[in-house]
């Protein structure tokens, strides 16, 4: 496992009290081997069957750095508009623990690859979350390190194994938490480590910030400490002080050397892109970011900015939407609620995610071609899709032909059932020729429960309106 790791800075206002939040995200870099070694990355593999001579800490092995690690760093940092460094150097962190058979961790402690950078986020507020506010997090640095084992704790036998695989997951944050009045110097901070997921992040945040403004209002004090985050009691808890802080005795990693970085200015004659890191070379090829993807969605297709948020926050969505749109002759402004509100609601009503949906986008897009061409009603469409999600391999012009969904064509048979529900309501039809329009409505539904829903509302508007103006 090859981990990089970045430093947020996060201010509050909580008044009187300024919480202060840094966070140091541990991110598993996508690569099919380790960051030192050539041992193979494989997510839940078996406790220990990963493992080379050099993860092991044998004597004589030696570490070699892995190209794929290097560029997913510089991918990153240009991601969030970071200095590149195009000399970075490493650095053991000494430390003894069992999870780390060397007594060392090489990181970057004082050059890191990327320093300096930022990320822009936006969010939805307000009551229909239709309102937009833009923020910005600076980012200290982004560093290699490689991971250290993994701890797995066995309390029937008062045992603890140690799973060198080095296979954690793909991300861990440590949260750094403070609370300071405005203009003061910043308050002790405490340490939240080991927070494994988002939702547990912003709980422990949360409680970490309250748990010290009361502490101070009430005269204690905050002590310099790790902590925990419990998330079935949903609070933090004591893990050591810092009070003692350990020395990590830093210097430079001899077996490596400093990692040389070029551009396409620098990049020396006859060398190869294959035989260094090229940073220009990596950013023509950096993908279009989820801003960028966002404001594109809107513009291409007409779509509200809080619809593009929930495409791109569900993995697969956008791609199933404009494949839907591709495929259907539906405006998109329509396709997007039939994506976002009905077939995203019956995924999560399954607890499916959009690549295990049982309908697929062409499925969609034909359900949506027979509504557009009002072969069907918006509430036969609504039925037939909740039968494609049950997954029986039907398609909708099959559902719909079986369940005869049909809408009523013949406009002659239209007309006479129009004409019979009105001579069954004259009392409706009397307030509505006396100026209550609302009335209309009724006659509709009326109209519609007579057909079993297989009425075009439009059609049937139009005829009704026609025979009440005679």
């Amino acid at each position: 496992m090859h981990t990089n790791y970045m430093l947020f800075l996060l201010f509050f206002s909580v008044a009187p009290w300024r919480p202060v939040v840094g966070l140091e995200i541990h991110a598993q870099i996508n690569s099919n081997s380790k960051i030192f070694s050539g041992s193979q990355v494989q997510f839940i593999a078996p406790p220990n069957s990963l493992v080379s001579f050099f993860d092991a800490s044998l004597p004589g092995t030696l570490p070699v750095l892995n190209r794929r690690c290097v560029e997913a760093a510089v991918m990153t940092g240009l991601a969030l508009s970071c200095s590149i460094n195009k000399k970075s150097l490493f650095d053991r962190k000494h430390y003894f623990y069992a999870d780390l058979p060397a007594g060392y961790q090489i990181t970057q402690q004082r050059l890191p690859i990327a320093v300096n950078g930022n990320l822009s986020y936006t969010f939805c507020v307000g009551a229909k979350q239709s309102q937009l506010v833009t923020k910005n997090v600076r980012i200290k640095r982004i560093q290699l390190e490689q991971d250290s084992g993994k701890s797995l704790h066995n309390d029937a036998r008062s045992q603890t194994l140690i799973d060198l695989n080095r296979a954690e997951g793909q991300l861990r944050v440590d949260a750094n938490v403070s609370v300071h009045h405005p203009g003061e110097p910043y308050g002790v901070r405490t340490e939240v480590k080991n927070i494994n997921s988002l939702r547990f992040l912003a709980k422990a945040v949360d409680y970490e910030i309250q748990r010290q403004i009361e502490e101070l209002e009430n005269g204690g004090t905050i002590l310099n400490e790790t902590r925990t985050f419990d998330y079935k009691l949903g609070c933090t808890i004591p893990m050591r002080d810092k009070e003692g802080k350990q020395d990590y005795r830093f210097m430079p990693e001899p077996n490596l050397p400093p990692l040389i970085l070029y551009d396409a200015k620098s990049l020396p004659a006859n060398i190869g892109d294959q035989q260094v890191v090229n940073i220009d070379w990596i950013q023509e090829r950096l993908p279009d970011l989820p801003s960028v993807k966002r404001v594109r969605l809107v513009e291409q297709y007409g779509i509200l900015p809080e619809h593009s948020f929930t495409l791109l926050n569900e993995d697969g969505l956008m791609e199933f939407f404009e494949d839907v749109v591709r495929e259907t002759q539906m405006n998109p402004k329509k396709v997007i609620g039939w994506v976002i509100s009905e077939l995203l609601g019956h995924l999560k009503q399954y607890d499916l995610t959009v690549k295990e949906s049982p309908v697929n986008s062409l499925s969609l897009a034909d359900l949506l071609n027979l509504l557009e061409r009002r072969v069907i009603s918006s509430s036969a469409a609504k039925q037939v899709l909740k039968e494609l999600c049950k997954g029986e391999g039907k398609t909708p012009l099959q559902m719909v032909k079986e369940k005869q969904l049909e809408l009523i064509q013949n406009q002659s048979e239209l007309d006479q059932i129009c004409q019979a529900v009105m001579e069954r309501h004259q009392e409706e039809v009397m307030e509505i020729k006396a100026g209550n329009r609302k009335v209309l409505n009724k006659l509709i539904g009326l109209v519609q429960r007579a057909t079993e829903r297989r009425a075009d509302p439009i059609l049937v508007k139009q005829i009704l309106e026609k025979k009440l103006s005679q």
